[in-house]
This record gives structure tokens, C-alpha cells and sequence, in this order.
């Protein structure tokens, strides 16, 4: 038997099984609010950095659910992902599940490669700014509003003041510019593969992963272990590797779980992400 588990043990460090490391990219794209973890890079930073660096990593495999979210958060998680991937030389293969919307497929054309379920949600290339107007419902109930800025545009897009032509433009500028900016970076990734013109793949609409393959979205339908196997092998080991949480970091958690305004800042802010989840019907 001691002979029998040297000569595999031997094997083993000869023909070393070939390792892909998985990190995770699921909800929200931007800061936390309350007790809701976003997607930030200050806390993508460490497990990225960590699966790139594992010895002998092959592949890095981002596993994607995300309805969007920030466009500075997409671009600054992307960027950091081809970083290190040019920086390591390690591929890296982004696998879609329920959506990769928005956001969430910049993060996913940071990969070399894109695959989805049939039915995943897939595009959404495009900006979005959503609010409320409340000056008639105040006015409705007398109140007044008492606002004092130093700067004409401080105040722009109040909810509690009527729209103004202006501000709107204002706000269309800047979202042009992000615009821009996400379908630089899906052209700069994909843009010999994509099929389509340009009114109809950046103009925020979104597709199954079926129709997102006929338009070079995607690169094939296929789930994550499966696809991985048949690149890397049967014996391929896949490494999740996740954000380390400490002592100190779990008993911080705890404290904030019980305070009050926590608690009701977690509750408007999963209402938010609830919102933003249904866009795409989930």
C-alpha cells in the first residue's frame, strides 16, 4: 500500500490535475448601503488578486448573476479583471446565470470568452436614471420647500421642484458619456464577434442567452463545470475563492445588524435592488 501511495503521490506531482479558480459576481453593482453588500471593487479586489495568483491556475471562471448597477463599479471591476488577467497571462471565462444585464454584462466582456444558459438574460447596453416628481403632491398638502445653494445648478433634478428642460439635458449629457464608455469597452472586447446593427445592440435592450449567441454576445450556451471540463479536462479542480471575513469583520456585521437605522436603510435599499432585479423579470 506505502508503495501504491508513493508512485500515485509521485503521479500526482508530475502530471499536476489543472486548477481553475471561480469567483463569484452576484447583485448589485455599486456601494453598500446598509446591511446590503454590493458589488464594489474594494471588495473584489482581494479575491481577484487571490485567484489570479493561485499556483498553476489555468483559467480564472467568473460566475455572473447581476441586474447592473454603477457604471464607475462595472468599469473599475472589468478593468481590474483584464489587469490582471494580461498581467498573469491567465485566461478568463465568464459563465451568465439568471442575467448579465447592464452592468453585469460589462462585467461579463472582461472575459476572453462568454457563455449562458438558453434562458439567461443577457444586454441592456445602455444608461439609466430613474426619480420621482413630488412638487404637485407637496403643493397639495401645503408645504413648502426651502432649498439655498450657492451655484445655479446645485439643485438640479430636485423631486421637489418641476422638471426643468435644462437639467434634463444636463443629465442626457452625462449619460451619453457613460454610454459611450460601455460600448467602447463591449466593442473593444467583442467587437469582431458581434452581429447586429448598432440601434439594436446598444440601445438597452436585452436578450435570452439563445438570441444573445445569435447576436456575438455570448460565445456558446453552456454552464459553468461542464464547459470547464471540457477545456481543461475531467480532472480539473475548481477553486471558489470568495471574500475573507475575520473575527473582527463578522462581529462588525453583527453590530450593525441590530442598529435601527441600518436596518431600515438595508430595507429601502432591497426594495431598490428588488426594482432593479424585475427590470429583466426576476
Amino acid at each position: 500500500m506505502s508503495r501504491i501511495g508513493d508512485i500515485v503521490t509521485l503521479e500526482r506531482v508530475r502530471h499536476p490535475r489543472p486548477v481553475v479558480a471561480v469567483v463569484r459576481l452576484t447583485g448589485v453593482i455599486g456601494q453598500d448601503i446598509g446591511l446590503r453588500r454590493g458589488l464594489t471593487l474594494t471588495a473584489l479586489a482581494g479575491p481577484l488578486q487571490r485567484a489570479f495568483s493561485l499556483p498553476k491556475v489555468k483559467a480564472v471562471a467568473l460566475a455572473i448573476n447581476s441586474p447592473g448597477g454603477s457604471p464607475v463599479q462595472s468599469s473599475l471591476i472589468a478593468r481590474r479583471v483584464r489587469d490582471l488577467s494580461d498581467e498573469k497571462e491567465v485566461p478568463v471565462y465568464a459563465f451568465v446565470e439568471d442575467v448579465a444585464a447592464s452592468g453585469g454584462y460589462w462585467l461579463a466582456c472582461a472575459a476572453d470568452e462568454i457563455y449562458a444558459d438558453a434562458n439567461s438574460i443577457v444586454g441592456s447596453i445602455g444608461v439609466i436614471s430613474a426619480g420621482f416628481g413630488l412638487h404637485e403632491l407637496i403643493a397639495r398638502y401645503g408645504i413648502e420647500r426651502r432649498v439655498h445653494t450657492a451655484g445655479a445648478r446645485k439643485s438640479i433634478l430636485d423631486p421637489f421642484k418641476p422638471e426643468r428642460e435644462e437639467d434634463v439635458a444636463i443629465l442626457r449629457g452625462i449619460q451619453d458619456e457613460m454610454h459611450g464608455s460601455f460600448r467602447g469597452f463591449v466593442n473593444s472586447r467583442r467587437g469582431g464577434r458581434l452581429k447586429g446593427e448598432d440601434d439594436q445592440l446598444f440601445e438597452g435592450q436585452f436578450w435570452t442567452g439563445q438570441t444573445a449567441l445569435s447576436h456575438g454576445l455570448v460565445d456558446g450556451i453552456g454552464h459553468l463545470r461542464p464547459t470547464l471540463r471540457e477545456k481543461f479536462g475531467d480532472k480539473v479542480r475548481l477553486r471558489v475563492v470568495g471574500a475573507e471575513k475575520g473575527w473582527l469583520r463578522r462581529r462588525l456585521s453583527l453590530t450593525r445588524s441590530v442598529d435601527g437605522g441600518a436596518f431600515v436603510d438595508s430595507a429601502l435599499a432591497a426594495v431598490e435592488e428588488r426594482l432593479v432585479w424585475a427590470r429583466y423579470g426576476l
